[in-house]
């Protein structure tokens, strides 16, 4: 085999080598515990604020179920009020505004307002008993400091 072919051989041997690891490394990063979860619709940086405390594995392991109804639930209630929103707007925009439809529409949008502030309470409550001590007081300067930013946005 003259030069010019063991160079060919070599090059198309180290590009498959290549490619071989660079895909091993692909599906081990994303079986490995360093893939992240979904991103927080409701933090501004939009990760979520437990990342950020240094849990430990079984710690992770409850919290992210427990993050992901969570959001989901969120998720339901946010559909919920948007549907309020569009059948808000289609009322006002009638030629004859009826007030009792209207009030009654105001006070089911309340009352999803009202189960969502439940379900942020709720889930602050049991986010703080999988932490320990030092990352509930971190949990809630973080929290502070996320409701500060929105303000400021």
């Amino acid at each position: 085999m003259n030069k010019k072919s063991l160079m060919v051989v070599l090059v198309v041997s180290l590009a498959i080598n290549i490619s071989i690891f660079g895909t091993a490394g692909y599906h081990y990063y994303l079986n490995s515990e360093w893939t992240r979860s979904a991103p927080c619709p409701l933090s501004p940086t939009h990760q979520h604020l437990y990342q950020e405390l240094g849990l430990s594995v079984v710690q992770l392991s409850q919290m992210e179920p427990l993050a992901q109804k969570f959001h989901e639930r969120l998720a339901e209630l946010r559909k919920a009020v948007k549907g309020k929103n569009s059948r808000l707007i289609e009322l006002l925009g009638q030629k004859d505004i009826d007030p009792v439809q209207v009030e009654g529409l105001r006070k089911e949008m309340a009352e999803i307002q009202d189960e969502i502030q439940k379900e942020v309470i709720a889930h602050i409550l049991e986010s703080k008993k999988i932490f320990d001590s030092k990352q509930q007081e971190r949990f809630l300067a973080l929290m502070r400091q996320s409701m500060t930013e929105e303000k400021e946005l």
